[in-house]
């Protein structure tokens, strides 16, 4: 069979290699699709700490059963499944409390395990231990299905910041975790929702699929004065920094109401991971910020459920399928910023 397997930055390889076998606890799954992200460049470009090369790369999957271990039950040839890609121990005293999103244990599919671009791959037992192995409900293709994963990070990351009915909602970023959040908000019943983004193109492309109620470019206006103009004067409600971008995180607390809710959703870079805040605005405002981190298999469940039911659409994101032998053309496509959502179909 064929993967898309990480050697060393700047070395990702489309090779052949063996089909792998099948353990006693493990789900053996024919890949249908597994969406490309921001990460999957970044590995590319530097690698990651967490991956001991050769790995086998892809972390947003979804597939059809093809062989289940002895020791597994409840699963059969045939299932239609979505995987979890951050995988929780399920045991330490985080995971005990239902914080599974900061589990200490942490490990991830395309990281620590052979990820998903690939023919065929292996569920491993960590999965199944913390039930993070899903039906496809009924309706959904594999492609929309692989977009819960990051609709799950969205989930965590509203769910922390309390987006609910009425907010005014800016989401800083219009790549495919922006656009999600735009839909994700909508979907709780936010009064207004904005994105922003400093690159014309991209936003364009963004707002013509997810229909914000203003789109804001920053290379071109102070979006800080423009989110005060389009709330009155109030400010945000809720603000999303969808980006990784210290400029955003600060930007995002000028621009936040009273009472207002931040969350740092996008990570920094590990070079430039400190920013200047102004802590009379917090303290005056009582403002909230939060962080985000990647999400729990409930989150992916919940997920699905909304893909199924059609609160939150995904279909028309994916702007672009590629087959196997096309992933670096894929993460290329990524990375120039041309597309909303890039799904390989091996």
């Amino acid at each position: 069979m064929n993967v898309v397997r990480f050697h060393a930055p700047g070395d990702v390889r489309i090779e052949e290699a063996p089909e792998p076998a099948t353990g006693p606890g493990d789900v053996k799954i024919r890949v249908r699709a597994c969406s490309t992200c921001g990460t999957d460049v970044k590995i590319l470009n530097f690698g990651h700490h967490h991956i001991v090369p050769p790995r086998v790369m892809g972390h947003e999957i979804a597939g059809e059963v093809e062989e289940v271990g002895v020791d597994v039950e409840g699963w059969a040839p045939g299932d239609r499944v979505q995987v979890i890609a951050a995988i929780p121990c399920g045991r330490c005293a985080e995971c005990r409390r239902g914080r599974m999103t900061v589990c200490p244990n942490q490990v991830s599919m395309g990281y620590h395990f052979d990820g998903g671009f690939a023919e065929h791959m292996i569920v491993p037992p960590n999965v199944l231990r913390v039930d993070g192995l899903n039906r496809i409900p009924d309706g959904v293709s594999y492609a929309e299905a692989s977009v819960a994963e990051p609709l799950a990070c969205v989930l965590n990351g509203q769910n922390l910041a309390g987006v609910g009915e009425g907010d005014d909602v800016v989401v800083m970023g219009s790549g495919p975790i922006g656009c999600l959040h735009v839909r994700l908000a909508r979907a709780r019943g936010a009064a207004r929702v904005f994105l922003v983004d400093l690159n014309r193109e991209r936003l364009d492309l963004a707002a013509d699929l997810v229909r914000p109620d203003a789109a804001v470019c920053g290379a071109q206006i102070d979006v800080v004065d423009a989110v005060l103009k389009l709330t009155e004067g109030r400010g945000a409600d809720v603000v999303i920094t969808a980006a990784a971008a210290g400029a955003a995180q600060e930007q995002a607390v000028q621009m936040a109401a009273r009472q207002g809710r931040i969350s740092f959703f996008g990570g920094l870079p590990k070079d430039k991971p400190v920013i200047s805040l102004d802590s009379n605005l917090v303290h005056y405002r009582e403002l909230t910020i939060v962080g985000a981190n990647g999400s729990s298999p409930a989150h992916n469940k919940e997920a699905l459920r909304l893909i199924a039911e059609g609160a939150v659409p995904v279909a028309d994101l994916i702007t672009h399928r590629l087959p196997l032998d096309r992933a670096l053309d894929a993460f290329g496509i990524v990375a120039r910023g041309e597309a909303i959502k890039v799904t390989v179909e091996p």
